[in-house]
């Protein structure tokens, strides 16, 4: 009876895994840019702190892109290294290039939220792209391809900013977790539930920011100046999604497990800010996964109903794993069947212990 209750719960998991396999990411993999024929003037603002390296590579990538009106404004936020320096000679060089410094964050203020809302002021167009100092454009084209997401009525634009590739399982895990979430916040995007965006690739109005009155509902809390302010935005405001190659930023990953679960920490943090119903929804599908795999191992070590079991599995994986084939395909990641197994049970089991860390331990650093 208990081995029947058992693959019941089972099956249920699979039945959630297949309705946001068909649903939500099947289309997504299908899914074509939108095409505007007017080129608004952009506003591309970079907050940075202490990146004086990074900014060497990036900004010369900023200002070569291949776009007829844009500015670049960079905020140095309390840099102790030579950022002023190199900034202010880059501002004496173009005249499309803007300086903001702070000094001093207010204390009451969170530091990144601070700086990227004085970049907003200094900007001068009402359309905006934000990404970060350690992201790279993949193409000349990144303006031009993120603001055409600005159909008739939008004012928000979600991209997807994949990490590099580089040797070893941690690499492989990180951007195995990047596409899942690029994966569900795109396709709820896609479906008119946008929750979340990733401020290295992301872009909105002027007057969208204005609208929702900044980042003042989460002004106290560390990160969510990317996320939550989606999550304020796509109550009034249509939202858009940009995910060809041509309009992707990649980024440097970490290279250790503890740095990168500081990072994943950080960000689940601020989760527990989303509204009820996204929350449900993202519940439902890490949940759904996680049990699966929990109910596989304690059924296996039951030893029974394995025909049945087996069938369950086959499911699963059989439709599943494809779809995430043609969604790794179609945003431009490398993912193969065998590796996509080991690092599907590697990743949820991760999941629920970064989930246990962040219940245990809520001290949440910021640079």
């Amino acid at each position: 009876m208990a081995t029947i209750i058992l693959l019941v719960l089972l099956g249920l998991c699979v039945l959630v895994q297949l309705y946001f396999a068909l649903f939500y990411f099947l289309p997504l993999s299908k899914y074509t840019d939108p095409v505007t024929e007017e080129k608004k003037p952009i506003s591309v603002i970079v907050a940075a702190h202490d990146e004086q390296e990074n900014l060497y590579e990036l900004l010369p990538m900023l200002l070569n892109q291949d776009y007829p009106e844009f500015e670049v404004v960079v905020v140095n936020d309390r840099s102790e290294d030579d950022t002023e320096f190199y900034l202010y000679e880059l501002e004496r060089q173009f005249s499309n290039f803007k300086v903001v410094t702070v000094k001093k964050t207010p204390d009451y203020l969170n530091p990144k939220k601070y700086a990227v809302a004085l970049g907003i002021r200094a900007a001068k167009y009402e359309h905006m792209l934000f990404t970060d100092a350690d992201c790279r454009p993949e193409r000349t084209e990144w303006i031009n391809k993120m603001q055409q997401g600005y159909t008739t009525g939008v004012d928000v634009v979600l991209g997807y900013s994949p990490y590099a590739h580089i040797k070893g399982f941690l690499n492989h895990l990180i951007r195995y977790e990047t596409l899942l979430t690029g994966m569900q916040y795109l396709s709820h995007a896609n479906k008119g539930r946008a929750y979340m965006g990733v401020g290295r690739n992301l872009s909105y109005t002027k007057t969208c920011f204005f609208r929702n009155k900044g980042f003042a509902s989460h002004i106290k809390l560390l990160g969510g100046d990317d996320d939550l302010f989606v999550r304020d935005a796509a109550n009034n405001s249509k939202v858009n999604i940009v995910i060809d190659k041509e309009g992707q930023t990649s980024s440097v990953p970490k290279k250790t497990f503890r740095e990168w679960l500081t990072q994943k920490r950080r960000h689940l943090s601020v989760g527990r800010m989303y509204k009820a119903s996204d929350k449900r929804r993202i519940g439902a599908f890490m949940g759904a996964n996680l049990f699966f795999y929990l109910l596989l191992l304690i059924i296996l070590f039951m030893y029974s109903k394995l025909a049945i079991l087996g069938a369950l599995v086959g499911l699963r994986y059989l439709t599943v794993f494809p779809v995430y084939v043609l969604c790794a395909r179609r945003l431009n990641e490398k993912l193969t069947l065998p590796l996509l197994l080991v690092l599907d049970l590697v990743y949820f089991f991760n999941y629920l212990f970064l989930g246990v860390s962040v219940l245990l331990y809520k001290k949440i650093r910021w640079k």
